[in-house]
Parts: structure tokens; sequence; C-alpha cells
């Protein structure tokens, strides 16, 4: 396995990508724990809401920049890569704090369980939850598009490190509302992600050069990523709206929990645009290989002891999050599958296909959460997930046994 890992580009970057989010998922495991062990549930649970918001106001609004930074940096020029850079950065983040402020005036109108957005504090957190993600996710790809994807480890560990080491400091001044959790997971963002535009330097001269650029991602690549992130973004915010905030903590840490697997495909469905963006030779058959080797064993672990995880927090997390935990492990497979065909149709220009896979999903899942809230409880969220991947996962066969007769 090393040595595949030390030859092989694709395995390489997948490696390197999948290290970054197993290596910041243990530090934000510990942070979950910790805020789990150090706040009441419902404080847990509005934390974990007003992220979520936050993240799917980021995916809404970051136009698919991420996938044009991979498409247009490889062989690009050093003053051509920092105008693209600088000018994908200040478009993203102005465009996710317009989202962010409609989102403010409108959700709690829509959904009871986000009345704290009404508030100041909740606004100002939501706006400035959703900007740092945007920020990072879009560094995040500069260094995926230039095959560095080091720097997005050590960054990525630097920012996980910084939110346990802030939240252990609030909690051990005394606080012990939502807003210590907020303020943990906000400041070390804007600091990292401060330091890493600083260290890129990234200029915006000649941004309006850019601007065409941004509008083809948004038909295309901004589209499928929609698509594609939606359902997992929106979940927390269904659970939230219809079940509360309550069971919204027991359903988020089973997600983030299950999301360990979930990382896999598309790390490495990361790096093989990346690859054949910098005509390399990478393979299909790789990419799948290493998604195999990488998400047996923990899948098993999780599988069969998923219940003494969740314990770890609490064991009302493990009673009530057990069973979806289960159901989440077994829909990691087809989400593979099409993780895999997402970044194989994209990297040879068949967009609508990707499209047209990505919206079946969402709507098979987004449909059957909604019809299936609040009777079947969070394990129907789960089902609903598996359903969703499992129909594009077979979806994704047919069109592979057509080709192959075609």
């Amino acid at each position: 396995m090393l040595t595949l890992v030390k030859r092989d580009s694709l395995a390489r970057n997948s490696a390197l990508i999948m290290a970054s989010t197993v290596g910041t998922s243990a530090l934000g495991y510990l942070f979950w724990l910790l805020a789990a062990r150090q706040l009441a549930q419902p404080a847990v649970g509005t934390a974990t809401a007003l992220i979520s918001a936050g993240t799917v106001v980021s995916m809404v609004s970051n136009l698919g920049i991420g996938h044009m930074f991979i498409q247009r940096l490889p062989g690009s020029p050093p003053p051509a890569w920092s105008r693209i850079v600088g000018a994908g950065l200040t478009l993203g983040c102005v465009a996710t704090t317009v989202a962010a402020v409609a989102a403010v005036a409108l959700l709690p109108s829509l959904a009871a369980g986000f009345h704290f957005l009404a508030s100041s504090p909740g606004a100002v957190a939501l706006v400035a939850t959703a900007v740092t993600l945007t920020a990072s996710t879009l560094l995040d790809y500069v260094f995926v598009a230039r095959r560095a994807s080091h720097g997005m480890f050590w960054r990525n560990v630097a920012l996980a490190v910084g939110k346990l080491v802030v939240l252990l400091m609030l909690t051990g001044a005394g606080m012990r509302s939502w807003g210590a959790v907020l303020l943990a997971w906000v400041l070390p963002s804007i600091v990292v992600t401060a330091y890493t535009v600083v260290s890129v330097r990234p200029r915006v001269d000649r941004l309006a050069a850019e601007v065409p650029a941004v509008g083809r991602a948004l038909t295309g690549h901004h589209l499928i990523n929609l698509a594609q992130a939606g359902p997992a973004a929106l979940l927390p915010v269904l659970v939230t709206a219809r079940l509360g905030t309550d069971l919204n903590a027991h359903f988020y840490v089973a997600w983030m929990t299950a999301s360990v697997l979930f990382m896999v495909s598309p790390a490495v469905a990361s790096a093989l645009y990346a690859e054949r963006s910098n005509d390399s030779g990478a393979t299909l058959r790789r990419a799948a290989l290493v998604v195999l080797v990488v998400i047996a064993v923990p899948a098993f672990v999780l599988f069969a002891g998923g219940g003494r995880i969740l314990a770890l927090f609490s064991p009302s997390y493990a009673t009530g999050g057990q069973i979806l935990l289960q159901i989440l492990v077994l829909a990691a497979i087809p989400d593979a599958i099409t993780n895999l065909a997402v970044a194989h149709w994209r990297s040879i220009g068949r967009f609508r296909r990707c499209l047209r896979l990505n919206l079946l999903i969402a709507a098979v899942c987004l449909t059957l959460t909604w019809l299936w809230l609040p009777g079947s409880g969070i394990e129907g969220v789960g089902v609903a997930w598996l359903t969703g991947q499992g129909v594009g996962a077979l979806a994704v066969a047919v069109l592979a046994v057509r080709k192959g007769h075609s």
C-alpha cells in the first residue's frame, strides 16, 4: 500500500486528501465529544443546526469555483494563477455573504427550529460561519488543483487544533452556551484562512476578466455540486425543522461518525479529476481500488461497534443513533459508486449526465426524508439516504451496461 502511495500520483493525492479529512475528523470528534460533555444537549443541537445552515448557504453560493480551480489552474502561469484564485475567493465570499443575509431573513419565519437566527448573535454567527466555510473550501480546492494536497493537510490540521483549543479555553472560562461552540468553530477558521490567503498572495486585480469563467462554472460545475452535496447538507436542516434541535443533535453525531466513510470517495474523486486535468493517466479502476482498500476496515468497525463509539458522547447518543449509523454505513457503498461515476463523467465533459444523476439522487433522498419525517424518526432519514444512493448506483450500472452493449 505504501509503495502504491509513493509511486502513484492519484493514490498519493487521494491519501493526502483523506489524511486531511481523517485528521480533522478525529480532532473534530474530540471537539464534539467535549461539546457534548460540557454543554447541554439543546445548546449542542442549536450549534449543529447553525453550522448545518451555514454549510448549506456556503454550498449554494460558492458558484462551483472550486472545480473551476481544478479545471483552470493546471498549466496556468503565475500571473494568471494569482488572478484566478483572487477572483474566485472574492466572488465566492461576496456571494456567500449575500446568501447568508437572505437566510437570516427567511429561515426564522419558515421553521421554528431556527428562531435563534432572529437575534443579532445568531445572525452574525450564521454569516461568519458561511463565509469562512466558503473561503476554507475554495482554498482546499486550490491545493487539490495544484496537486499540493500536503498544504491542504497541514492547513486543516491547524484549523482543527485551533477549534479544539478555543473550545477548551471558552468552556474552561465558564461559557456553556451554543455561542461557545460557534466561536470555537469560527475564530480559528478566520485566522487560518487569513494566514493561508496571505501565504498564497492572490491578487484581485482584473477581477472582471474572471467573471465569465465563474459564470460558466455556475452553469456547469456549480449545478453539479449543488445536486451532489445538497442532500447531505440539507438533511440536518430538515431534521431541525421537523424534529427540533434535540433530535438533530442525535442525528448530527451519527452523521458525523459515518462521515469517516463518506469522505473517502469524494477525496478520491477530486484527486481523479485533478489528475486528469493535469493530463495524468489516472483510471477509474485505480480510483475504485483506492476507495475499496480504504473503506473496508472502517466500515466493518462502524457497523459492528458504532454504538460503543456513539456512547463516548453519552448513552443517549448511542441509544438514539446506533441504528441510523448502521444504515449510513451501508449507504457508503452506493455513495462511492456515484461519486466516482460523477468524477469520471466530469473529466470527459459529460456535465449533463453528472447533473441528471445527482438530481435523481437528491430528489429521491429529500422527497423520502420529507415524507417520512417526523413519523419514522432519524432512522427514516438514513433509509431515505440509502435509498437515494442505491437508486443512483443502479442508474450508473444501467448506463455502464448500455455502454458495454453499444
